[in-house]
């Protein structure tokens, strides 16, 4: 029976299909096929999916980073992170990279961060002497850092579909995000010394900096407050994200004052369509996961990979490598919620910690953001550098190696992952 379900799923995504589709139409055929149970379940299990107090925190997160997008917060980032990160050799490639991270503590979205950045410093580099091509790799692969350091839609995700606490998967996504720029930031050092890449040679005044500075801190209030409240007891992670809402709102409106109706509406219609997008993949996952269980697809899996091995370690390493090639294929908020439930068991059997794991998969599928055929900040980075897609994955291989190569780290380290957890009082 199982065939009925995954060879209408890899058929549809072979041609192009919208992923939430193929989940959606492989559920029906399976379950138009087996007949033991009326189609009206379909649409019960979809609205199961979505039916959490949890998951409303995914639309009022990414409003906030619209919100806070709208206020030209994009270029003060920029601005800090050329005022912090500029003279270091790579220059506007380092600016690029370290604004991923200043960027993804606002916005928990790599699409997000590729769509806001590039338009801005994809061009810059090319002006200041970058090949478009390595000035749209260095784009696209920063943008990963964006769903690692909270706030995350995919930690939300993964939060809602296994069970961990959000507040402690927030504060083990910092040092692995931090882990994944200084990767990255090797590789443009390299490149930098090898081919002369210009760096920023004048100083900026104190004044200037100054007030770059506190208009950056202003924003940056915002995941303090988040990470502040939300271990402080003062609300839940789904109310911090509302009062991220209020916060951007606030700061737009009467610090920068640059948010006015106009602004707003935009920012309305961009979060309902980026957050809808989202929520109807999680709909259609949500049969398409309860058919893998009638399929025992989980049990299955299970013990194809317990028969190869029973070793932590290298079972880790299986499951890095299967997931990296289901990102390379598949959305990662459908990776998210149709094999964490597997997966997550298997290594936590084996003898993996709970949140060490969460955080080894949320690195893993996020670098399926820049890994062909699918991944969607290259077509994003392709099409604002006005390159084709084949230049751009020559030209990100070494970043997403060095990104792989921090991915094993972060697995086979689990102090790096659970540092500040610790700190905050995760007794995992």
């Amino acid at each position: 029976m199982a065939a009925w379900l995954l060879i209408p799923f890899t058929t549809l995504m072979m041609v192009g299909i919208p992923i939430s589709m193929c989940l959606l139409f492989a559920s029906y055929i399976f379950m138009t096929v087996w007949g033991r149970v009326p189609l009206s379940i379909l649409p019960k299990h979809m609205f199961g999916g979505v039916d959490s107090y949890y998951l409303l925190a995914i639309p009022f997160f990414i409003l906030a980073g619209n919100l806070m997008n709208s206020t030209g917060i994009t270029a003060t980032l920029i601005r800090l992170s050329d005022l912090l990160f500029g003279k270091i050799a790579g220059g506007l490639a380092q600016v690029n990279i370290y604004v991923s991270v200043i960027f993804a503590s606002l916005t928990g979205s790599g699409v997000a961060d590729t769509t806001a950045i590039g338009p801005v410093l994809i061009p810059a580099m090319v002006k200041s002497g970058f090949t478009p091509q390595y000035s749209a790799a260095v784009t696209a692969a920063s943008s990963v850092i964006g769903p690692i350091i909270p706030p995350s839609v995919l930690m939300v995700i993964y939060s809602n579909t296994v069970g961990i606490s959000l507040g402690d998967l927030f504060t083990a996504g910092f040092l692995p995000g931090v882990i994944i720029a200084l990767s990255l930031s090797v590789i443009a050092y390299y490149y930098a010394k090898k081919y002369n890449h210009p760096v920023r040679v004048e100083k900026i005044p104190f004044r200037e900096a100054s007030f770059i500075i506190l208009n950056a801190m202003v924003a940056l209030l915002m995941p303090i407050i988040l990470i502040g409240g939300i271990f402080s007891g003062v609300f839940t992670p789904t109310e911090a994200a509302a009062v991220s809402v209020f916060y951007a709102l606030l700061v737009g409106r009467f610090y920068f004052r640059s948010l006015n109706w106009k602004s707003l509406s935009e920012a309305l219609i961009e979060s309902a369509h980026q957050a809808g997008v989202i929520m109807f993949i999680i709909a259609c996952a949500a049969p398409f996961g309860w058919v893998l269980a009638i399929v025992r697809a989980p049990s299955s899996i299970a013990s194809s990979m317990l028969e190869i091995t029973t070793n932590k370690f290298f079972l880790m390493f299986l499951i890095n490598i299967f997931l990296l090639f289901m990102g390379m294929i598949m959305e990662t908020g459908a990776n998210c919620i149709i094999l964490a439930p597997i997966l997550a068991p298997i290594a936590i059997n084996a003898g993996m910690e709970p949140l060490h794991f969460a955080i080894v998969m949320i690195v893993n599928l996020n670098i399926g953001l820049t890994t062909p055929p699918l991944g969607v900040c290259m077509f994003i980075a392709a099409n604002i550098a006005k390159i084709k897609f084949e230049a751009l994955v020559r030209a990100i291989f070494p970043f997403l190696v060095m990104e792989i190569a921090a991915l094993f780290i972060l697995t086979y380290s689990e102090t790096i992952a659970l540092f500040i957890p610790r700190l905050m009082g995760y007794k995992g």
